[in-house]
């Protein structure tokens, strides 16, 4: 039935690729169509019957046919990513100035028995002045998701170290641009004794984010670190890893960072006449969380390697070396990077066979694929490649070649 659905779908989908609700459900119906003909092989089921006599042209066919879907599937995944962004671009204005009108309805609300003062005209004066900055940013950026573009990363995940180094961004130019307006001849609402604190975590979280780019940078350079590039950011990016498991140190940096701006907020409604003061307490919590995150940063990662070549034995094979035609298990770790899980990065992996680039066979099973995984994977010794000593490699999805193994390949 899915498949018959993602069949349907076909040419309306494709002149309506722009559009988010068009775009979601043909991704949505890529991905169904997908797992049900995986499911359906996985049980021997849809196999011609021209390759099925022979296991080797099956599971050739097989992995051939779910490579195809698998890149169907990415590109619409690629197509709604593109139309989702447009979406979050004008949510991201509308929640801009639902927020200023917010402002606006709450000060003439409260303004009603203690009448309006010049604090309230300086902090709606303040919201208006940032929602056309934040608006204008947004226009620029609107092929990239608006506001949330500075927020991307290279790999198209949300940074959380961005994020939360927006955040105190966004409140330090709030708070100086309504202290501007309600006291612009006072110095001593700017004095430095009582802002130090808060400078001081704006320069924690600006260094933690520069540092943990420099730190991913120098992973992928040194190959330690793998990126597979996801089809669009998602909210779970902050706090989760590349794989979409929920990450520790992400969580407790926004945690922090987050309450202590929210102190922050307040200590702002409470004395609007100052800077808000952030005790020295807090900012030894912030920094604390912040050198927690830029260590587990830094341990970030694992090298691919192979640990060794096999030749794959199936049941009642008898003991032999490898031959051409052979198929050879390949075991090690970090064939398979965190975000790499999808059908669409599992068929760019690729194993360097002396000169020979052979693609590794997906091998489906119900729920998932038995090949290949992030330990081991099997693939079958191609005819071209000639007996001897020959090198073996792998070359994962995000392109990191691992460390060269050599077997004896005989007649």
């Amino acid at each position: 039935m899915a498949v018959q659905e993602a069949r349907q779908y076909g040419e309306h989908g494709t002149t309506c690729a722009g559009c988010a609700h068009c775009g979601q459900t043909g991704h949505r119906r890529a991905v169904a169509a997908f797992l049900a003909r995986r499911d359906e092989l996985a049980t021997g089921h849809g196999v011609p019957a021209a390759v099925a006599h022979s296991p080797v042209a099956a599971r050739q066919w097989v992995s051939d046919e779910l490579g195809q879907s698998a890149r169907a599937v990415g590109l619409r995944g690629r197509e709604a990513g593109l139309a989702w962004l447009d979406r979050v671009r004008r949510g991201g204005l509308g929640a801009v100035w639902g927020a200023v009108l917010a402002l606006l309805l709450g000060q003439a609300l409260t303004a009603v028995d203690g009448g309006w003062t010049g604090a309230r005209t300086a902090g709606l004066c303040a919201a208006l002045f940032l929602a056309i900055v934040l608006s204008a940013a947004a226009q620029v950026h609107r092929t990239r998701g608006g506001l949330l573009a500075p927020l991307v990363g290279e790999d198209n995940r949300l940074s959380t170290t961005r994020t939360a180094a927006a955040g105190w961004l966004l409140f330090l130019g709030y708070v100086l641009l309504f202290l501007a307006v309600r006291s612009p001849s006072t110095s001593s609402a700017f004095g430095l004794a009582r802002g130090a604190g808060l400078l001081t975590v704006l320069a924690l979280v600006a260094s933690v984010s520069v540092t943990a780019r420099l730190v991913v940078v120098r992973g992928i350079a040194a190959g330690r670190l793998q990126k597979v590039r996801a089809d669009r950011p998602r909210a779970a990016d902050l706090i989760c890893d590349d794989s979409g498991r929920a990450a520790l140190v992400d969580v407790q940096y926004l945690v922090v960072s987050g309450a202590v701006l929210a102190l922050a907020a307040v200590g702002l409604v409470r004395a609007p006449a100052l800077l808000p003061e952030v005790p020295w307490s807090l900012v030894l919590l912030v920094g604390v969380s912040a050198v927690w995150h830029v260590a587990a940063k830094c341990t970030e990662g694992v090298r691919p390697t192979i640990h060794s070549v096999v030749r794959s034995r199936e049941a009642g094979d008898l003991d032999a070396p490898v031959r051409t035609g052979d198929d050879i298990e390949i075991r090690g770790c970090g064939f398979v990077p965190p975000g790499a899980g999808a059908p669409d990065p599992l068929t760019r992996l690729v194993v360097r066979i002396g000169p020979v680039h052979a693609h590794v066979p997906l091998v489906p099973v119900p729920g998932g694929f038995a090949n290949p995984t992030d330990a081991a994977l099997t693939v079958p010794l191609p005819a071209d490649v000639e007996p001897g000593r020959v090198e073996v490699s792998v070359i994962t999805a995000a392109g990191v070649e691992t460390n060269r193994v050599v077997i004896e390949v005989v007649d």
